[in-house]
């Protein structure tokens, strides 16, 4: 007996969302969508019953790709969900699960199942930790409960925020606009994006970029002259709290912007034609960045998996050995492998001699943490690439089926998978690798030179992606409610 038959049982019984029996009109699924966002707003605004003060921030900068929110029921965001995707990713990579989920409707099921099992072990696996094993959610007495049972308490809350994120999502995958994990991530961007952009000390407690420089050119605040070394470090890389208002932040921003549109409409487009229908052309687009940016998410979740892990043993050891690393009071690695794997955030971890503050690593480490940095990111986001489009049904041989399905062949060539394969394989691959690979490099570039609101480049690239997607999809779906025939051209 397989391990399939054995866990069926368990894995056709997890709850899911009914799919819509028929079509759901355009204006539904608006409304689905911005119904599941203002419930995840209203979620990130609710703290944790129980916690008391202190703790740090598990995910550190992470929480912005992960669309969490610290101390909140939105505790974990969406990690159980992205660090599930990873294990399915590398068995599905492997050929360990024997899962048909292209042509095997029993399959699909199952595979769907097995996601939702490994998103409440992950949601276990993160959240227990940060309650019972380190100080990232300190609980305090409360209603006379001893500190036992109030942790249990916080634990059940950001147990039952990861559940509805991941229902959430399910929700808007199939009633909605979009990816619910993509839009998470877009709000949760967005709102540094606009509060690095606008915010005012007297509200926000430190400056937003507008409100900064108007204050500059009308003499509010004080800048130094730009002629010497101080002024010109602030007129370029000037920091208010976690938010850049330098000018190197807003052209790193804008130009992520205008880099990722560009990638998107830079591709080979195949040309396609039917078998039986005379005159029915078509083309099929091998965009630059083919993967898309949502593999990114995974390189960064296994960043943060490995930074969480070495703060998680250092604070339950005590310490660890000089080699794995050493850290400071805020709970950041400063020396040792921890150090070395851990990801450039900001300016100021490589950019000393610019923000003139005092260095506690040697030059040399800073380079080679640098150096690590772009090579996991580059190479981690080529690999992830691969897998994306292997697992998601995006390779040559899925691709080809797909086509060959429709009633389309490329003019010239015999109408056959293995050969749409040949043609695709010329193609699909390396464009995968090499956009995965720019992709990474991006990311690494924005986090190093700081952007508006804190974003990192990682975040600020999925926005700029995902945004751009909801677009064509929005656009494909008025096209299909102007036109109700193309809806059922394409099924």
């Amino acid at each position: 007996m397989s391990w399939k038959d054995t866990a069926e049982p368990l894995l056709t019984r997890m709850p899911s969302v009914a799919r819509p029996e028929g079509h759901v009109p355009f204006k539904r699924k608006l409304g689905w969508t911005a119904g599941v966002l203002v419930l995840f707003f209203f979620l990130r605004n609710i703290n944790v019953y129980g916690l008391g003060t202190g703790g740090s921030n598990a995910f550190g900068r992470f929480s912005s790709i992960l669309a969490s929110q610290q101390g909140s029921i939105m505790q974990l965001g969406i990690g159980p969900i992205v660090t599930a995707s990873i294990v399915l990713q590398l068995l599905g990579g492997a050929d360990l699960l024997g899962l048909d989920t292209q042509n095997n409707p029993r399959d699909q099921i199952l595979y769907q199942g097995l996601q939702k099992v490994l998103v409440l072990v992950m949601i276990v696996l993160t959240g227990f930790p940060m309650v019972f094993a380190a100080d990232f959610l300190p609980a305090e007495s409360v209603m006379g409960l001893p500190t036992g049972a109030v942790k249990w308490l916080m634990f059940a809350q950001i147990f039952v925020g990861g559940v509805l994120i991941l229902y959430m999502d399910e929700v808007i995958s199939k009633w909605g606009v979009g990816s619910g994990i993509g839009l998470f991530i877009v709000a949760g961007v967005s709102q540094s994006l606009v509060g690095g952009l606008i915010s005012i000390p007297q509200i926000a407690g430190n400056w937003g970029f507008i409100p900064y420089w108007i204050g500059a050119v009308f003499g509010i605040v004080d800048i130094p002259s730009p002629l010497t070394a101080r002024g010109m470090g602030q007129l370029l890389f000037h920091t208010s709290g976690q938010n850049y208002i330098g000018l190197i932040a807003i052209l790193t921003t804008v130009s992520i912007f205008v880099i990722v549109v560009y990638a998107e409409s830079v591709r080979v487009e195949i040309p396609l034609s039917h078998a039986r229908v005379k005159g029915a052309r078509g083309r099929f687009p091998v965009k630059l960045i083919y993967a898309s940016v949502l593999p990114m998410i995974l390189v960064r979740a296994l960043q943060m998996n490995i930074q969480f892990m070495g703060r998680l043993l250092n604070s339950q050891l005590g310490g660890l050995p000089a080699w794995l690393g050493a850290y400071n009071d805020n709970g950041q690695a400063v020396s040792g492998l921890f150090y070395y794997l851990a990801p450039i955030q900001s300016p100021q971890e490589w950019a000393w001699f610019v923000f003139g503050g005092q260095i506690t690593q040697d030059v040399w480490q800073i380079m080679i943490r640098v150096g690590v940095d772009l090579t996991f990111m580059i190479i981690g986001g080529a690999i992830f690439a691969v897998f994306w489009v292997e697992t998601t049904d995006m390779g040559p041989e899925a691709t080809a089926q797909q086509i060959q399905n429709s009633g389309m062949q490329i003019p010239g060539f015999r109408q056959s998978p293995g050969v749409l394969e040949k043609v695709l394989g010329r193609y699909i691959p390396q464009v995968t690798v090499i956009g995965g690979a720019l992709v990474g490099l991006l990311a690494v570039m924005a986090n190093m030179l700081g952007t508006v609101g804190g974003v990192t480049g990682t975040g600020l690239l999925l926005t700029v992606s995902i945004t751009y997607k909801l677009y064509e999809e929005i656009a494909e779906e008025q096209l299909m409610e102007m036109h109700p025939m193309m809806r059922q051209m394409f099924g």
